[in-house]
């Protein structure tokens, strides 16, 4: 194949090298349960698909952007700025149902999801975006409110399933963190490189 070449002012795009999130994890007891769930589910489904390991269960509140060549820091600062502006009372999610989020026929993310179990979460999700829209990160224009769906990936590449619900999971949330992710090196939410703690 001959090799591509790019116009002046055209060139290719430099590869992202590093993610930023804000996200909420559960207590390491917590982990190790919906890790061992994970587990099974695989394995009754008999697919491919691997469980994600305890330490990389999250939930994602609001993703900030993939930058290449390392986090802009004024991009950093601003969202610390942003969190430290939360006031929210600790409170407890529960998500009692498994959905997939693969579209047929291919195979995709099974999520723990839930409903009158995260309405917190949204509210946590609502303010942070208003916060990051103060501090010039976020606009009128970025993703939508509506659109935020928490859940909590559980594998990835399994074949689609209907929703069904499970025994309930909860943990108390006290604390949310900025994440540093280094894309196609780490394991994102082993990544972590930053924390904003609610107070």
């Amino acid at each position: 194949m001959p090799e591509q070449l790019w116009l002046p002012g055209l060139e290719a795009p430099p590869t992202p090298t590093d993610g930023l999130f804000f996200a909420v994890f559960p207590d390491s007891n917590t982990a190790a349960g919906i890790s061992k769930f994970a587990q099974r589910l695989c394995g009754e489904a008999r697919a491919r698909g691997r469980p994600l390991a305890a330490n990389r269960l999250h939930v994602t509140l609001r993703h900030l952007g993939t930058f290449a060549g390392g986090l802009p820091p004024a991009h950093v600062e601003a969202a610390m700025q942003a969190a430290a502006s939360i006031r929210m009372a600790p409170f407890t999610v529960e998500f009692n149902t498994v959905a997939s989020f693969a579209s047929k026929p291919r195979p995709g993310p099974l999520v723990l999801t839930g409903t009158d179990g995260v309405v917190d979460l949204h509210a946590l999700h609502d303010a942070l975006h208003d916060a990051l829209r103060n501090c010039g990160i976020e606009n009128d224009r970025s993703s939508a409110a509506g659109a935020f769906t928490p859940h909590v990936t559980l594998a990835y590449g399994l074949p689609w399933a209907a929703a069904h619900p499970v025994e309930p999971v909860c943990w108390n949330v006290r604390a949310f963190a900025l994440i540093h992710s280094l894309l196609g090196r780490v394991p994102a939410c082993c990544a972590c490189a930053l924390a904003a703690r609610r107070r």
